[in-house]
């Protein structure tokens, strides 16, 4: 996937393609900041998560983190209705696969889920 996307944008005449990713592992450390999570290593010195390792094994550089890359906001009933989780109380509540905590708020019946992810630059 990551070759067919370099060789469109070679072919549009573009020199570079610039990913935003979200690595793969990060919903099981939500409360790490992202700036932290990208100094997880494994044993062998590479990243621990194995999709921004991917994308570094073919050429890929880390550029900076995204951090407000997808936000997600709704009513508490919306957010209970996506999940399946009651958000009774505010503050922040953790989600099974979400990068980072939602934040919610009872008195304004609202959350939201601010996620950040990372860019990363392929020369094309």
């Amino acid at each position: 996937m990551l070759a067919a996307l370099k060789d469109c944008a070679r072919a549009k005449g573009f020199a570079e393609l610039y990913a935003p990713v979200r690595p793969n592992q990060k919903h099981q450390l939500p409360r790490m900041p992202m700036r932290d999570y990208l100094q997880q290593r494994r044993p062998d010195g590479l990243l621990a998560d194995s999709w921004l390792r991917t994308h570094l094994a073919i050429g890929g550089e880390i550029i900076k983190i995204a951090p407000c890359s997808m936000t997600i906001v709704g009513t508490l009933a919306e957010w209970t209705q996506w999940t399946g989780v009651t958000f009774d109380r505010s503050g922040e509540v953790e989600l099974p696969n979400a990068l980072v905590p939602v934040t919610a708020s009872v008195a304004h019946d609202y959350a939201v889920y601010v996620e950040p992810n990372v860019w990363v630059r392929h020369v094309v």
